[in-house]
């Protein structure tokens, strides 16, 4: 049998050349939770490269939700939502979902890719225009590449280069502008109220993935809307329930005729498995618990505040973070590699960004604060980096411009 794609395969090197000089820092299996404390091989590892930003991975109420719902109704639903698939909870989730990001309902996917995905691929047609944001995330992306749509994309968080992308487009063309809350990479929040009134002046639509923003910012940890005071003027939300919402899973959140279009045409949600009931209870106590307690988001802003502050008088640069993901530049791919490196031999997990991802130059160390990590914690990862940063700029192995 013929293997056209043989060729590509065995043209593939990049991990085989990170591997062969011992930086390889993917697939690293982790024995335990996800907590400020995981173990690799055996040692125990402080955990900053994690996007619990809450910490709830290991709370009780939110592993006996999941049991009880598990011993209820199995262990999955061996079908799509659009057929078999669907649950009560599901639905009651959607429901509580849609009152917390104050949309009138939600819509459900096994994973927040799978929400972008279906979203983006559906909404808009062949003689429409998707406008993104250029440090977008990938489902984004890849979502926009499903759609018959074009793709406009400007310069990230520029708002003179959005407004001139969209005054270049035909006046009564559908627009739908796309874009993160928070930045996954960088940090820094979207310039929604700018962007919202932009999008008013070319008549486009808004959607607001909130990803990094969900049980962070805003209202009861809302997301990026609530944050500005701007539910209203965004039209469609997106979330996920991998992060502060301790499960896997996404949601879209609009108005109802819109999330009546979803159910029946975005096909990530229509030929794909729908979300366990373990996971669909975990994110229903997940909202209750962010909901009555909520010391979990100010630890993380105070966690954030005590992090990067050290960090600056430390030397580092962190660009224009705003958030809990503090960006650490190294802006040299060996480099940031070797940095991790040495910070998990040294009991700290990290997470390296390099291209092509970003560019070679703006390559960095990713930190992600968690709401349970402590001031000691802290000051021990921050100390062992500034430690693996000047032996590494002392190194002969690379060479930092």
């Amino acid at each position: 049998m013929s293997r056209n794609f043989d060729k590509r395969i065995a043209d593939f090197k990049d991990a085989a050349v990170i591997k062969e000089k011992g930086l390889y820092p993917y697939f690293r299996p982790i024995e335990s939770g996800q907590d400020t404390e995981v173990v690799i091989n055996g040692k125990k590892v402080l955990m900053f490269g994690s996007n619990s930003y809450l910490g709830l991975t290991n709370h009780p109420k939110i592993i006996e939700a999941a049991q009880n719902a598990t011993a209820k109704y199995g262990t999955g639903c061996a079908g799509s939502r659009f057929l078999n698939g669907t649950l009560d909870i599901h639905e009651e989730l959607e429901e509580k979902l849609a009152d917390y990001v104050g949309k009138e309902g939600a819509v459900l996917f096994s994973t927040g890719f799978q929400a972008n995905l279906g979203a983006l691929s559906c909404l808009t047609g062949r003689n429409d225009y998707l406008v993104l944001d250029d440090s977008n995330h990938a489902s984004i992306i890849d979502g926009s590449r499903l759609s018959f749509s074009k793709v406009i994309k400007y310069k990230h968080n520029n708002m003179n280069d959005l407004r001139q992308r969209l005054g270049q487009l035909p006046n009564d063309a559908v627009k739908l502008i796309a874009v993160d809350g928070v930045f996954s990479m960088e940090g820094d929040f979207v310039r929604l109220p700018e962007l919202v009134n932009i999008a008013k002046e070319f008549d486009a639509a808004v959607m607001v993935d909130d990803a990094h923003g969900l049980g962070v910012i805003g209202d009861r940890g809302a997301g990026t809307a609530s944050h500005f005071g701007l539910t209203d003027d965004v039209d469609l939300i997106m979330g996920t329930f991998s992060k502060s919402l301790a499960s896997l899973g996404g949601f879209i959140a609009s108005d109802a005729n819109t999330i009546e279009f979803l159910k029946h045409r975005a096909r990530s949600l229509m030929f794909s498995a729908s979300m366990t009931p373990g996971a669909a209870a975990s994110v229903l106590a997940a909202l209750e618990i962010i909901k009555s307690e909520p010391e979990h988001i100010e630890n993380l802003w105070k966690n954030t505040d005590y992090a990067k502050r050290l960090l600056i008088e430390n030397g580092f640069d962190l660009g224009k973070t705003e958030s809990p993901i503090l960006p650490v530049y190294i802006r040299d791919n060996d480099a940031t590699f070797l940095i991790t490196k040495t910070l998990q031999e040294d009991g700290v997990f990290v997470n390296p960004v390099v291209s092509p991802a970003v560019a070679s130059q703006d390559s960095l160390i990713r930190l992600s604060l968690m709401a349970t990590h402590t001031f000691d914690q802290i000051d021990e990862a921050i100390s062992k980096l500034t430690k693996a940063y000047r032996k590494t700029l002392a190194s002969e192995f690379v060479k930092i411009a």
